[in-house]
């Protein structure tokens, strides 16, 4: 039986929510990633590693690019819609070709309350919404669509449901 650690960096709380969802659907180890040691890594077949999208990064996700790990699986939150999103600059700043080629990602759709972000974010959030009121209506994306359909309110699009093909990945492993 393989041992796995389902490890993750969340903000706001969508990450952490399906990394719980998924180490209870693997029976996995569970660890919030400032309390793991990279030394930790080499104990485990496989690491998943979850982390929210924020200004073009994956937070916290250094722990498993700069450290071994056996077999890695990589799951991103962010507020964009995982069908219709690009996520190939995000992945291509955060890893190298060969941690690509290696590991597995996938792209989990989150939730966002303005009233609990914090002043940064909050200014972030309103450079973006700037930038997508700039856009042309035709030339919208889905995720500048709802990001301007849902500023400063709060929504929550976690589904349980969409780990199933990140937790099939595993159990194939």
């Amino acid at each position: 039986m393989k041992k796995i650690a389902v490890i993750y960096k969340s903000l706001h709380g969508s990450t952490k929510r399906y990394a719980e969802w998924i180490a209870e659907e693997l029976k996995a180890s569970l660890f919030e990633a400032s309390g793991v040691k990279p030394a930790q890594l080499t104990d485990y077949d496989v690491i998943v590693y979850g982390g929210g999208l924020y200004a073009g990064g994956i937070i916290g996700v250094k722990l498993v690019t700069k450290n071994p790990c056996k077999n890695l699986v990589v799951f991103t939150v962010g507020l964009g819609t995982p069908e219709t999103s690009d996520y190939t600059e995000i992945l291509t700043k955060n890893f190298t070709a060969e941690y690509l080629e290696k590991s597995k990602v996938f792209h989990l759709h989150g939730g966002i309350d303005y009233q609990k972000l914090s002043i940064i974010h909050r200014v972030m959030m309103a450079f973006k919404k700037k930038e997508s009121e700039k856009i042309p209506l035709n030339e919208r994306t889905s995720d500048d669509r709802s990001l301007l359909e849902t500023y400063g309110g709060k929504v929550d699009f976690t589904d349980r449901e969409t780990i199933k093909p990140l937790v099939d990945y595993v159990h194939e492993l």
